[in-house]
């Protein structure tokens, strides 16, 4: 499948986007483990999220679809049942980190894979905490790559200090510390999402923060509730961006979710120059969400790194194509994990954003741009990776001449949909 985007000198209009997909992949987990009826509404219909369904389904949970929403009969913290198959997360790195940490806490036998991408993404990140509060987890090249064999069972509290700031590594500790009496507690280097967090406190389960530290209290149970998943920020990031960068753009992207660990791009575009506006704000489910509002301007070049990174890291791809139209020098430091995504997303944007003429230096945790440049439309490739596919979308906007993406089809991990909202501006 191929992407055909033709330059636009601006946008403009009212858009939707789709469900958030880190709250979708959550609420059904929370859903799944929590007792009695729990309805999602809003629900990211993209493979990464239909594969949690599928696995918590290969687990003896009921879930059913009825008039658009997720239906979930939830049988408690204890009414999982063993597999009866290998547990496959296909493109998900959520969906398998997130799942390690039950499966752990969980007194049966479980194999979890994925696809060709994500056997070989790091796992040993939530392995290696797991390992430590008594999990028993094997696999290849010393239990750090999928496929994982799980013998679930009694785990102890942790008291964890993540080397990363990392929303899956926390999330999978805490969910594993559900399973455990006592308390169990994860502290970060900076702040990463903090949907899991939200969602604890949403299913009254006990649970402190304090700065970089969040505990929660095990052996807790909970009943089913309804969740309102809002629009995905990392999905709206890529029209907002383009709105952002072209100059005459004026664009509306309704109900989004505002989360402050998210929307650090926010910050970021109006430090180059760009009009956003949060209307309409209220909050679903302990979830901020909002209308932005974005009008596009000359932007100028900005440094960004640090503790402001994990708040963006899934927006830097198409930030990398705003800061090509930029004035002056962007500098994006502190990345570095960026280059064990779905594809190593810094060399991937140089070589394929390369094809249209543009000059990107890399860093090891990033990335240097020197602009503005001019584009050309040019034939680039996916590389498998939904994100890469959007900001080379992004950049063709701007580019001269038509830009066909190849092997595109993988947008609909996170964004179904995608090129006819697009053809909707």
């Amino acid at each position: 499948m191929e992407l055909i985007i033709q330059p636009k000198p601006c946008i403009q209009g009212k858009i939707n986007v789709p469900g958030d997909k880190s709250i979708s992949h959550r609420a059904v987990i929370f859903g799944s483990l929590a007792q009695g009826v729990t309805e999602i509404e809003g629900f990211l219909w993209g493979e990464d999220c239909t594969r949690t369904i599928a696995c918590f389904r290969e687990m003896g949970i009921n879930i059913n679809i009825i008039d658009e929403k997720v239906v979930i009969q939830g049988k408690g913290l204890n009414g999982l049942q063993e597999p009866g198959n290998v547990l496959d997360a296909g493109n998900s790195g959520t969906t398998a980190r997130l799942l390690l940490g039950i499966l752990a806490g969980n007194p049966f036998y479980s194999v979890l894979t994925g696809d060709s991408s994500l056997r070989n993404r790091p796992m040993g990140r939530v392995v290696e905490p797991l390992a430590r509060m008594g999990a028993r987890i094997m696999g290849r090249k010393n239990s750090r790559l999928l496929p994982l064999t799980v013998m679930g069972g009694k785990l102890k509290t942790i008291d964890y200090h993540s080397p990363v700031a990392s929303a899956q590594v926390k999330s999978c500790v805490l969910l594993a510390g559900l399973f455990d009496r006592g308390v169990t507690s994860v502290t970060e280097p900076s702040l990463s999402r903090d949907h899991t967090e939200r969602m604890l406190q949403y299913f009254d389960i006990p649970i402190q923060k304090k700065e970089l530290r969040v505990e929660v209290q095990g052996n807790h149970g909970f009943t089913g509730r309804p969740i309102k998943v809002p629009g995905d920020f990392s999905s709206a990031a890529f029209f907002l961006t383009a709105a952002a960068s072209m100059p005459g753009s004026d664009l509306t992207i309704l109900n989004v979710g505002v989360n402050p660990t998210r929307t650090g791009l926010l910050e970021v575009l109006s430090q180059m120059g760009a009009d956003i506006t949060l209307m309409n704000e209220r909050i679903n489910n302990m979830e901020p969400a909002a209308d932005i509002r974005v009008q596009g301007a000359e932007l100028k070049g900005v440094t960004i790194g640090g503790s402001l990174i994990p708040r963006l890291i899934d927006e830097i791809p198409v930030l990398t194509a705003a800061a090509l139209l930029a004035r002056g020098k962007t500098e994006i430091r502190d990345a570095s994990e960026l280059r064990v995504k779905e594809s190593d997303r810094i060399s991937t944007m140089i070589e394929e954003l390369g094809k249209m003429g543009a000059v990107i230096e890399s860093l090891p945790d990033g990335l240097k741009i020197t602009g503005p440049q001019r584009l050309k439309g040019s034939r680039c490739m996916s590389h498998g990776d939904h994100r890469v596919a959007m900001a080379l979308a992004v950049a063709g906007l701007s580019a001269e001449g038509h830009t066909q993406i190849a092997d595109s089809q993988c947008v609909d991990i996170s964004f179904p949909g995608f090129e006819e909202v697009l053809n909707l501006l």
